[in-house]
């Protein structure tokens, strides 16, 4: 998924990634996917499965052949949601940022399949995205669906959510714009209400303060079933920027 800024004993500021480059096999499609399809949809450097190249600027209403709201999903898996909000709203220019290339290529095949046009996708670290090239105010939302929980104590501070990355997120949106989330670890939700707390500039959307009910727009994944048939209990949450 992402970087995180935290501090060394020394108090230096140093990066921690939130995801580890464990890249399953690559399907020959997939591969096909990247290699036909990145320079109509990719954003910056083709990914090579060996490094996280950094974004330049990016002209997004040229990327794009239009300009129209923004929103960024980060860490989108195999892309069924990013696919299929991209078919649903159409009037939204839909990024997708992810660093696994299986996943990236998933997800041009179904772009390539669905016609799609309003879809563009990165295989990037999207907290150094948000914190250096992003352009500020400009996204109508932002979503993490599932991030790796790092269920170990000692791991916590590999995830993504914490209040630096939270500062960035409200930089990036304009005012009303989303932040939306979710989640299959009851742990990490609440460590993701602790760390959105921090930040004066987001509402929580949920009357008791809380979680918000399902959305009815978001699409139910086979990631999000697999956690289910576990006995998993999912919470979603949404804040808008003031």
């Amino acid at each position: 998924m992402s970087e995180v800024p935290v501090l060394d004993n020394d108090r230096r500021a140093r990066a921690i990634r939130s995801f580890v480059r464990r890249e399953g096999r690559i399907t020959d499609a997939q591969a096909d996917a990247l290699e036909r399809l990145w320079p109509q949809y990719g954003l910056g450097p083709m990914p090579d499965g060996e490094h996280v190249h950094p974004l330049p600027l990016i002209d997004f209403a040229g990327a794009f052949g239009r300009a129209a709201p923004l929103s960024l999903e980060i860490g989108f898996g195999n892309g069924e949601r990013l696919a299929q909000a991209a078919a649903a709203h159409p009037e939204i220019n839909h990024i997708g940022a992810e660093v696994h290339r299986p996943g990236v290529g998933r997800v041009l095949q179904e772009v390539e399949k669905a016609g799609l046009s309003n879809v563009r996708v990165m295989c990037a670290d999207a907290a150094e995205f948000l914190r250096t090239t992003a352009p500020k105010g400009a996204f109508c939302e932002v979503v993490v669906q599932f991030p790796d929980p790092w269920h170990k104590t000692k791991h916590h501070k590999r995830r993504i959510i914490q209040p630096a990355f939270v500062a960035t997120v409200a930089e990036a949106l304009a005012p009303g714009g989303r932040f939306k989330l979710a989640t299959d670890w009851a742990p990490y939700a609440e460590h993701m209400l602790e760390a959105i707390a921090t930040e004066p500039r987001l509402k929580n959307l949920s009357p008791d303060g809380r979680f918000v009910p399902r959305p009815d727009d978001r699409p139910l994944t086979r990631f999000e079933n697999r956690g289910l048939r576990l006995g998993h209990e999912v919470a979603d949450l949404e804040f808008i920027r003031l």
